[in-house]
């Protein structure tokens, strides 16, 4: 019998961080159904509503994003939040023991994969972007692989750890029944027509 897999998945802030982060929750659960997986997010943000809602547990962290410019006093306020922000996360994870870290980016991620790897957790990022996200770039030198959707990723991480994964898709997407006629129709265009979507963040 599989020892029992323990996962750690953090980040959020938009729907961006947040759906992918999900999507590989639900990708491990699939595939080893006893896996136990605890969120860590940022208080107040999204992602505090949003991970509850998909069935998981969320720890909220006190941090916010640093003020520009970074000498600005408001900062001092910040960096304390993010040593408090640290502090809590080694707490969790002395308590709830990751086999590994997984960071989407944002906030809470940089507290989250710092003092995971600080512990000696091997740690993983996801980065969705083709431009790599500010705290994903700073994790990058401790992350054991970074997993990317995009090629020339190595002008922002260490190309022997980039792993080209493309970006975690949710599953109601991949899993739906609908035909792409009934999909047309149900925003009420002709679907003899070609139809174009054209999407941006």
């Amino acid at each position: 019998m599989e020892k029992e897999l323990r996962v750690i998945v953090s980040g959020g802030g938009t729907g961006g961080h947040i759906f992918p982060a999900v999507s590989i929750a639900n990708a491990i659960k699939a595939k080893r159904p006893d896996a136990k997986i605890l969120f860590v997010g940022a208080l107040g943000r999204m992602e505090m509503q949003r991970v509850p809602a998909a069935g998981y547990e969320i720890i909220g962290l006190p941090v916010r994003g640093f003020k520009r410019p970074l000498w600005s006093p408001s900062n001092i306020g910040v960096a304390l939040d993010f040593l408090k922000a640290k502090r809590l996360v080694k707490k969790t994870i002395r308590e709830f023991a990751p086999d590994v870290a997984v960071g989407v980016g944002g906030y809470a991620s940089a507290a989250t994969l710092d003092a995971a790897s600080q512990m000696g957790i091997p740690t993983l990022i996801q980065e969705q972007n083709s431009y790599a996200g500010v705290t994903n770039k700073h994790l990058a030198n401790k992350a054991a692989k970074i997993c990317v959707a995009y090629e020339g990723m190595e002008r922002f991480f260490p190309a022997d750890r980039i792993i080209n994964t493309g970006n975690p898709v949710r599953q109601s997407l991949i899993e739906t029944t609908m035909t792409h006629e009934e999909a047309v129709r149900s925003f009420g265009l002709d679907p003899k027509k070609k139809t174009v979507l054209l999407v941006g963040g």
